[in-house]
């Protein structure tokens, strides 16, 4: 796989505050992270250490207190909230814990929603959502409600729905904090598949084994990044051949 030279992402000195002066908390406190496409990067470490925070001021969900966000050579802190919408629709996908699929909508109507209301022709629209459940192995079940969906086929669905149109980035936050061990390996083999296409994923988490298969394990605590480790060349791969095997 060719990788551009830019980062997709980059942050300089991230900070996000919350409370007073009297009382403040560093909820991101000074962090620095560069992307390249094609990689992945799990992001983990004790409940309330910034994780999620982070991951909302990256996808332009929240504003920071201070420092750089770049997506895509776009500056994130100077955007204005219209152009963050655009950038969320576009540039940026979202996966989360809870699936967030609307329960009246069929699985390709979930997916298909952002590409509309992005302004693609509702004929491209199903053509792509449908691609993409064929690309997660839910094409048989399009026309299915959410309540007719396993956990971890809804997980598929939000994921195949963050791809609809074209982002750069894939946030996912807890993608597997609510499935059995059954779907999370689906959910891992997919995510596996994506970045073998080149996509660029941040994946916040708990499991240890979306960690032992990232490109790079980002340890955070207390808002702070503790450690950043690249790993080496066929590691990864000789995890997840291990857990196929199993």
């Amino acid at each position: 796989m060719i990788l551009s030279n830019e980062p997709v992402l980059v942050t300089h000195s991230l900070q996000k505050d919350f409370g007073t002066a009297a009382a403040v908390v560093h909820a991101v406190n000074g962090v620095d992270l560069q992307l390249q496409r094609g990689e992945t990067v799990a992001i983990m470490g004790p409940s309330g250490c910034g994780k999620s925070t982070l991951l909302h001021l990256l996808g332009g969900l929240e504003r920071p207190s201070d420092g750089e966000i770049q997506v895509d050579g776009q500056s994130l802190t100077r955007m204005s909230e219209k152009a963050l919408a655009k950038l969320r629709r576009t540039t940026v996908g979202f996966v989360f814990q809870a699936f967030h699929l609307m329960d009246e909508l069929t699985a390709v109507e979930n997916v298909e929603l952002p590409a509309l209301v992005a302004g693609t022709a509702p004929k491209s629209a199903r053509a792509r959502a449908l691609q993409l459940l064929e690309q997660v192995g839910l094409s048989d079940r399009a026309n299915f409600l959410p309540s007719a969906l396993s956990g971890g086929q809804k997980q598929r669905v939000g994921v195949a729905r963050s791809l609809i149109n074209d982002p750069v980035l894939v946030l996912a936050d807890e993608p597997t904090g609510n499935l059995d061990s059954a779907a999370t390996d689906d959910v891992l083999r997919l995510f596996d598949k994506l970045r073998d296409a080149g996509q660029t994923l941040v994946l916040v988490t708990h499991d240890q084994r979306i960690g032992d298969t990232a490109d790079r394990l980002v340890t955070m605590r207390d808002g702070e990044f503790l450690d950043d480790v690249r790993r080496a060349s066929g590691s990864r791969t000789a995890v997840l051949d291990l857990e196929r095997e199993v």
